[in-house]
């Protein structure tokens, strides 16, 4: 794999930057967006294969926005990011496509490792 991007989505301009850096840090191309519209809109130009996408955002959630993704794109490994949990919105993002689901606040060190395993699956898929 050339590039190692990673899309994060979330309407709070501090997370993404404490993501993007973070994942910066590890070598990561980091994309980020304050909506879903927006992370649409980039992934029209752009082939990201791992995301982590707020639940909770203005005009399309999180959970809308996984669908579109996987109707585009199903091999792209998506987590899940939400202050507000339950065991409904749990199952609700497995369902969308979900491969994760965090609940806010999330240990920085849990999502780096969850970006390497991500990267890694994607790999092992793009050998079939």
């Amino acid at each position: 794999m050339a590039s190692k991007k990673i899309l994060v989505v979330d309407d709070e301009k501090a997370i993404l930057s404490l993501l993007k850096q973070s994942f910066s840090r590890d070598g990561y191309e980091v994309k980020t967006a304050q909506s879903g519209k927006e992370a649409l809109n980039i992934l029209e130009n752009e082939s990201i294969h791992v995301m982590f996408i707020d639940l909770n955002m203005p005009e399309m959630d999180g959970i809308e926005l996984c669908r579109e993704i996987k109707k585009m794109a199903p091999m792209t490994v998506l987590y899940a990011i939400t202050g507000y949990a339950s065991i409904f919105q749990l199952a609700e993002c497995r369902e969308a496509g979900f491969e994760d689901f965090f609940k806010k606040p999330v240990n920085i060190a849990t999502l780096r490792q969850n970006a390497a395993s991500a990267f890694e699956k994607v790999e092992r898929w793009r050998k079939y």
